[in-house]
């Protein structure tokens, strides 16, 4: 039995009885193409069997390299962008506590990101707020020439060797990075830092299971070994291609249904305010994977009840293009009782005594009803805990579902053509030599 569950009971006006077993074929077809490595991207496929066909010895030095971290620096800098940072930090937020940061007596370091912008803002509060305690950083980049985290790069070494001198520095630095080529490779071999692989099968929106989340995850706290166990499971449950005892596979088919039914964005919701980041981590997943060729469903986020007050009025009655998948933590860490109140101003006295979990539980019911009943569609994937085993079980299986769903929409879900064509205009606009004819042209059309 699966350790996480999907509930699709909510689309029986949506989704006929007999559309799954319709769609079945193609999902099986899907799953040769991903299986049998015939399927476009194939080179990419790692993520399949990651969690259980990963380095051990690689393993083994993560988890020392974050202990040596825990116990020399107050504050951890990850620096990467897309999913050289977003699968880490969902993770870190999904496995503590709400302020971690700001929370006396943990036994770790404060943990940040950066190089996921170009915002100076962002980077000069950062050195402020890192001021003159002991940091490390894990720089994370395959290339080591991508813009924004090649500045953060530049900028927080600096203050590392004025800080350590360039000795010091070096032991305070970590490069995750390609196995044997590009520039933060040689960088990395030249001063001697700890080095970590990017593989070369995984796209960085799959790769939060390999070092390029588990060393920010591990320094954070997170008990990678079960985290690599709960995927290690999923990756057995979802193996068959019968989407009846396939939940992955199942969710792939009905948004697929969906989606060819006119339901072209997806809102992936949560119920708990440290899923946030999650939602931050499936967009990249989703989109990146599925927006090819003019086609793909359009990831988007919600976070209730907090968004419900600002986006409820479109999903409830707007334009009838929204799915709604919803990431529901059956039993979050902890809870709170509402306390009684003899005046009852505030008119919750129907509250009085009962958990606040209770009280979200019946949001999200209610919620449910009121957009189904307004026309939106609604799936729901429920997780037990928010722990390391729920959440590496909850990651595979939206990986996987993504692998399928993109060959169900007869396109590559592992390649990423578009993201280039941004840099290259932002790169002639700054003069980057080999760019001058494209400069030119983007200068004159400036101003125009």
């Amino acid at each position: 039995m699966a350790h996480i569950s999907f509930d699709a009971s909510a689309l029986s006006k949506f989704v006929h009885d007999n559309e799954l077993g319709e769609i079945q074929p193609l999902v099986t077809a899907a799953d040769k193409e991903l299986r049998d490595g015939t399927g476009a991207g194939n080179d990419f496929r790692g993520f399949l069997d990651l969690p259980v066909d990963y380095d051990k010895d690689e393993f083994s030095r993560i988890k020392a390299a974050a202990k040596k971290i825990q116990g020399n620096s107050e504050v951890f800098v990850a620096i990467g962008i897309g999913g050289s940072y977003l699968g880490a930090q969902a993770a870190i937020d999904f496995l503590n506590p709400n302020f971690y940061n700001q929370q006396k007596g943990r036994n770790v370091p404060e943990v940040y990101f950066a190089g996921n912008s170009i915002s100076g803002n962002y980077l000069y509060d950062l050195v402020q707020l890192i001021g003159d305690r002991d940091f490390s950083i894990n720089v994370i980049s395959k290339s080591g020439t991508t813009t924004e985290p090649s500045i953060a790069f530049r900028v927080l070494k600096e203050k590392l060797i004025k800080k350590y001198g360039a000795a010091g520095a070096k032991e305070r630095i970590f490069a995750t990075t390609d196995r044997a080529k590009g520039a933060l490779k040689t960088e990395a071999d030249a001063e001697g830092y700890e080095e970590f692989v990017v593989p070369d099968d995984l796209g960085g929106r799959f790769s939060v299971l390999s070092a390029v989340g588990l060393l920010p995850i591990a320094v954070a706290g997170g008990d990678i070994d079960q985290l690599m166990q709960g995927a290690a499971d999923a990756r057995t449950e979802y193996s068959n291609p019968d989407v009846t005892k396939n939940d992955a596979y199942k969710y792939a088919a009905l948004r697929n249904i969906l989606y060819r039914k006119g339901y072209t964005t997806e809102l992936l919701e949560n119920y708990e305010p440290n899923l946030r980041l999650f939602g931050e981590w499936w967009k990249q997943l989703m989109g990146e994977s599925e927006g090819k060729d003019q086609k793909g469903i359009y990831p988007s986020s919600a976070n209730f009840t907090t968004d419900l007050h600002s986006l409820g009025q479109y999903i409830q009655e707007g334009l009838r293009n929204l799915m709604e998948t919803v990431v529901k933590i059956d039993e979050a860490p902890h809870d709170v009782t509402i306390p009684s109140d003899d005046k009852n101003l505030d008119g919750l006295g129907y509250l009085a005594d009962k958990k606040m979990s209770y009280v979200n539980d019946k949001a999200y019911h209610g919620v449910v009803m009121a957009h189904t009943d307004g026309g939106v569609p609604v799936m729901t994937v429920n997780v037990p805990k928010q722990d390391a085993y729920s959440l590496g079980y909850t990651i595979y299986f939206f990986e996987a579902a993504v692998a399928i769903s993109g060959y169900l929409n007869g396109i590559n879900p592992f390649n990423q053509p578009g993201v280039e064509a941004y840099k290259k205009n932002m790169f002639a606009l700054l003069g980057r030599q080999g760019y001058e004819e494209l400069t030119k042209e983007l200068t004159a059309r400036l101003n125009k």
